[in-house]
């Protein structure tokens, strides 16, 4: 890569797959976007974990720093004031999970040093200086991965905030007509209350069959213990031992994916940010096969009524079942919808896509003095 390419930075709190436990959608974000950066522009992925490493992904440079305070929540909410030479080291810095300790220190270096840093919320909340003061100027910009999300950090009417989107590899994850279609009704997620999960179960009748992919977390025993007993009886697989492989080609074979997550959950919590980008519902998509998706957060923004699935309201099985029901019976039709799904992503919702708009938004904001 020629020398004059801008060196990027980005910088979350846990490694996806690290020694933590604590990873999910927004740290696959991270790592996913960094590393289709790391094909145009330099990149560095900066995580945090018990120890110390460096290593190479592909043309993305991966560090991991020691966490200082490495235990409870302090493993989401890292650390270690040497990030700085990391950050000095780059032209641009990007920082994922806007409200956590690291960001704000980041932020604030950003401030001081004139070194452009923007942001990207992935739904985690910790500790740090946005407790204190206002942090939302010190970002050159928050780049929000749906309308979702900016409207529910207040952001409407934020000049330095935008929408970049993000979410598949469509090369990785796409139809493959020698798979065997099973009809199974696909749930990729979390074990965890907001995820809807029991909605789907109850949705589910003798003619269906329903396969959740997804680990259990142990501060949820009791919503999987929940998710077993609505189970009993019906034709439902718990897959918790999953291979990328086996996922896409679950995804392939399947007669549609769900996502039926709620602001209100059945164990009565209630829970505002809910799917703020369904990364695996889009990857369903992207292998060419219809949603199913609730009227909730960000899912509408996904899908398209009636063209690429349907959008259903939250809490209600029933509506869920009529519609796997009408896919079930109209196969040529949910063929055409699966089509329309894949084209949806293509010009929408891939890494590459979101890559531009990050670029975009880099080389619009020059450098300002400081207030």
């Amino acid at each position: 890569m020629p020398e004059s390419l801008p060196r990027v930075l980005h910088i979350s709190p846990v490694a996806f797959g690290g020694d933590g436990q604590f990873f999910g959608g927004g740290e696959r974000y991270a790592l996913e976007l960094a590393r289709a950066m790391a094909r145009k522009v330099p990149t560095t992925l900066l995580t945090f974990g018990a120890s110390s490493r460096h290593g190479e992904d592909g043309p993305l440079t991966t560090v991991a720093m020691r966490n200082w305070i490495h235990f409870r929540r302090f493993r989401l909410d890292p650390v270690n004031p040497f990030v700085l030479t990391a950050i000095a080291k780059a032209d641009i810095v990007h920082v994922h999970q806007t409200y956590t300790m690291m960001s704000g220190y980041s932020a604030l270096v950003g401030r001081l040093t004139r070194k452009p840093v923007f942001t990207t919320n992935l739904g985690g909340y910790g500790y740090g200086l946005h407790r204190i003061f206002d942090t939302r100027d010190w970002f050159r910009q928050h780049l929000h991965i749906s309308q979702f999300s900016r409207r529910l950090d207040g952001h409407q009417d934020l000049v330095n905030a935008r929408v970049i989107y993000g979410g598949v590899d469509p090369d990785r994850f796409h139809p493959d007509p020698t798979v065997p279609r099973s009809n199974e009704v696909l749930v990729v997620s979390r074990l965890l209350p907001h995820k809807g999960i029991d909605y789907v179960i109850d949705a589910i009748d003798d003619r269906m069959c329903l396969r959740v992919i997804g680990r259990p977390f142990a501060h949820a025993a009791d919503y999987r213990k929940l998710l077993i007993e609505r189970a009993a009886g019906k034709n439902v697989i718990f897959d918790e031992q999953c291979s990328d492989a086996e996922l896409i080609r679950a995804y392939q074979g399947a007669l549609c994916v769900v996502s039926a997550s709620v602001y209100r959950s059945v164990l009565g919590s209630y829970h505002p940010n809910t799917e703020l980008l369904g990364l695996a519902f889009l990857e369903g998509m992207a292998c060419g096969r219809p949603g199913i998706a609730t009227d909730v957060a960000s899912l509408p923004e996904l899908i398209e009524d009636g063209v690429t699935g349907f959008i259903v309201p939250p809490n209600d099985p029933v509506a869920i079942h009529e519609k796997i029901k009408w896919l079930m019976d109209h196969p040529s039709s949910a063929d055409k919808m699966g089509e329309a799904a894949r084209q949806r992503v293509l010009r929408l919702f891939t890494w590459d896509a979101a890559v531009a708009e990050c670029l975009k938004a880099y080389a619009a904001t020059a450098p300002t003095p400081l207030a």
